[in-house]
C-alpha cells in the first residue's frame, strides 16, 4: 500500500479548525473553544477562502527560527484588544494539512492524495499566512526533515496513506517522534514566589487545559523564582466574595495529577520549559529545564 509521509508543527502549534461561511470566517481549538478573537491575523486572511471551506491545521508563532509554543499559547489568550496588537509583534501562520469541506462540498471521503491536491490548489496562489504543511513521498528527504527539523522546534513526522479518507473523530495516521521531551508553555506556578513547587503547563499536544507538573528540583526552583520576579505573577483565588473566588478559580487553577483542581500564581508573558510527558494522566510532566535560550 502507498504512503506518504509530511512533516508536521503539531507539537509546537494549536490544533485549529477554520471555517469560512458565506458571512464570515470561525477559528475554532480542538477544546471546542472558539478563538477568532484572538487570531485575527487568520481571520482577516481566511477571508481570501471560497465560502463553504473548512480547513484542519495548526497556529504556530515563529521566534528567533524556531516555532515558540509558549507565544502560541500567550497569542491564544489574548484579549480581542490585546490581539490586535500581538497581532502586529507576533504574527501567526496556518500549517493547514487537511481540508474537510471546499465550496460547500464535504471532501473527507475523498482520498489524501487527492484532498492534498485540493488543498494546494487552494491555499498556494493565496500564500502566507494560510500554508499547506509541506510534505513528501520520498523516503530519503522524510529523513532528512526528521532528522535536522528538530532544531527548529518541528519535533517529528506524521505518516499517512495516500488512499486515505479523514478520520474524523479517530487517530488515523502514525506520528514519529524523536523522544517524549517537548516544548511546553509555562502559564504559572504552585507555590510562593520565593519557593515555586511545580510549573503550570499548557502542552503542545493535548485539550490545551493547564497541567502541573511534578515537584521541581531546588535548582529549577531558584531560576523560576527568579524569573517569576521579572516577569510579575498573579496571587491565586481570592476569598473576597464567594462570586469573586469562583470566578477567579475559573482562570487560576490547574489540575495537578491525583490532587484534582489546585489554585496557582499566573505568568504573564507565559514562559517556556522543556518537558518530558508520556500520559495525560500519569504520571504528571517532568520539568527539565527552562528554555531561557528562545
Amino acid at each position: 500500500m502507498s504512503h506518504e509521509t509530511h512533516r508536521s508543527l503539531e507539537n509546537d502549534g494549536h490544533r485549529l479548525v477554520i471555517a469560512r461561511s458565506a458571512a464570515d470566517v470561525v477559528l475554532q481549538a480542538r477544546s471546542g473553544r472558539i478563538v477568532t478573537s484572538a487570531f485575527p491575523d487568520l481571520a482577516a486572511a481566511a477571508l481570501q477562502l471560497p465560502a463553504g471551506t473548512v480547513l484542519d491545521g495548526e497556529v504556530v508563532v515563529w521566534h528567533a527560527g524556531r516555532t515558540d509554543f509558549a507565544l502560541v499559547q500567550r497569542r491564544a489568550a489574548a484579549t480581542a484588544a490585546r490581539a490586535a496588537v500581538l497581532a502586529q509583534s507576533l504574527p501567526a501562520s496556518y500549517a493547514a494539512f487537511d481540508v474537510l469541506e471546499l465550496a460547500g462540498l464535504d471532501v473527507r471521503a475523498r482520498p489524501y492524495e487527492r484532498r492534498r491536491a485540493l488543498l494546494v490548489d487552494l491555499l498556494l496562489p493565496l500564500g502566507p499566512p494560510l500554508q499547506p504543511v509541506p510534505m513528501t513521498t520520498d523516503p530519503e528527504l522524510a529523513a532528512t526533515w526528521y532528522e535536522t527539523l528538530p532544531a527548529s522546534g518541528i519535533e517529528g513526522l506524521v505518516v499517512k496513506r495516500l488512499d486515505q479518507a479523514y478520520p474524523a473523530g479517530r487517530r488515523g495516521w502514525q506520528k514519529l517522534r524523536h523522544t517524549d521531551v517537548r516544548d511546553a508553555a509555562v502559564v504559572g506556578y504552585t507555590g510562593s514566589p520565593r519557593r515555586p513547587l511545580a510549573l503550570v503547563l499548557v502542552l503542545p499536544v493535548g485539550d490545551e487545559t493547564p497541567l502541573v507538573s511534578s515537584p521541581l528540583t531546588a535548582a529549577l526552583r531558584r531560576e523560576v523564582a527568579e524569573a517569576a520576579a521579572a516577569r510579575g505573577t498573579a496571587e491565586p483565588p481570592a476569598t473576597a466574595t464567594a462570586t469573586a473566588t469562583a470566578a477567579a478559580a475559573t482562570t487560576t487553577t490547574a489540575t495537578a495529577i491525583g490532587l484534582g483542581e489546585v489554585p496557582y500564581r499566573v505568568l504573564d508573558p507565559p514562559l517556556t520549559a522543556e518537558v518530558r510527558h508520556t500520559s495525560a494522566r500519569h504520571p504528571p510532566p517532568e520539568v527539565l529545564r527552562l528554555r531561557t535560550d528562545l
